[in-house]
């Protein structure tokens, strides 16, 4: 019986061998190309379970998902005032086409790396070219991505693969020239502070000027009001006095010799050289005088 069975479990070691030998699993991030014999007759761009000959034919993987270019040093390129720039950058691609991508650069990933870094390098020498350091560094910088990146893509197709994106991280100017820069900077900066300055001043004169004016209005026609409203008493004064005088006359110039004796005589080292006989004692010496008694 045992004769028997060793057959039956060569039999089916052989036909798990073969089984095994003529499957392949393509995973959800990857491609698959099966060759035969060297040529590519089969491509797998979904994940599942698949079927090959065995030992007559092979499966090469390839990674369908995005990978990033990222160069360890900053390239130098010239701006069109000729003034060197540091750019910082990366680059995301992916495979799109992997028979192309296989004839193209033997599936090597490397290969397509560098390829793509010349091409994107290339595209940011001839759009650096045509912009200013202030362009490039915040002006077009959006714009000069989308074209360095539509450019590369255009190339990049011709091997297969995709150029998600290109990004500038960071734009900087050498050391030499960065010194320069700051130094222009702060002059002009300077100089707008000092225009600013002398504009204030001059601001500040005409307010004061217009200020000084209004103050000379206001005190002229102060001056002016106060004058009437003086005049306007000094008028009502006299009208009540000539009333006053009118009804009473002697009794008026009785009043008024009074409040003059008052103020003559208020001081006692005042002096008054007068002659006896004036109208102004005629009150002292007799005070029932009346007017032509």
């Amino acid at each position: 019986m045992n004769k028997n069975f060793a057959p039956f479990l060569i039999a089916l070691v052989v036909l798990l061998v073969v089984l095994s030998g003529s499957m392949f699993t393509v995973k959800q991030t990857q491609y698959a190309l099966v060759f035969q014999l060297g040529e590519v007759v089969s491509v797998k761009t979904q994940p599942g379970l698949y079927f090959k000959l065995p030992l007559v034919q092979n499966v090469r993987y390839f990674d369908n998902r995005i990978l990033t270019i990222d160069a360890a040093d900053p390239e130098r390129f010239l701006t069109s005032e000729k003034k060197n720039v540091l750019v910082d950058a990366y680059i995301k691609w992916r495979v799109i086409n992997p028979r192309q991508f296989y004839v193209s650069v033997g599936g090597d990933e490397m290969r397509a790396a560098i390829r793509l870094n010349q091409t994107v390098n290339d595209g940011m020498r001839a759009e650096f070219g045509k912009r200013t350091i202030n362009d490039v560094v915040s002006g077009e910088r959006d714009k000069v991505m989308r074209t360095i990146q539509a450019k590369a893509d255009q190339d990049a197709r011709k091997i297969g693969v995709q150029v998600v994106d290109v990004r500038i991280k960071r734009v900087d100017l050498p050391e030499s020239v960065s010194e320069n820069v700051y130094r222009r900077m702060e002059a002009e900066r300077k100089q707008v502070a000092n225009e600013l300055r002398s504009t204030g001043a001059a601001e500040a004169e005409k307010i004061k000027a217009d200020a000084d004016k209004q103050k000379e209005v206001i005190v002229a026609e102060a001056y002016r009001d106060a004058q009437r409203v003086k005049g306007e008493g000094d008028a009502k004064a006299a009208a009540v006095y000539a009333a006053a005088y009118g009804k009473n006359p002697e009794f008026y110039a009785f009043y008024r010799s009074m409040q003059a004796y008052r103020d003559s005589f208020k001081n006692k080292s005042d002096v008054m050289v007068l002659d006896p006989s004036a109208d102004f004692f005629k009150y002292m010496k007799n005070p029932r005088a009346s007017g032509g008694k």
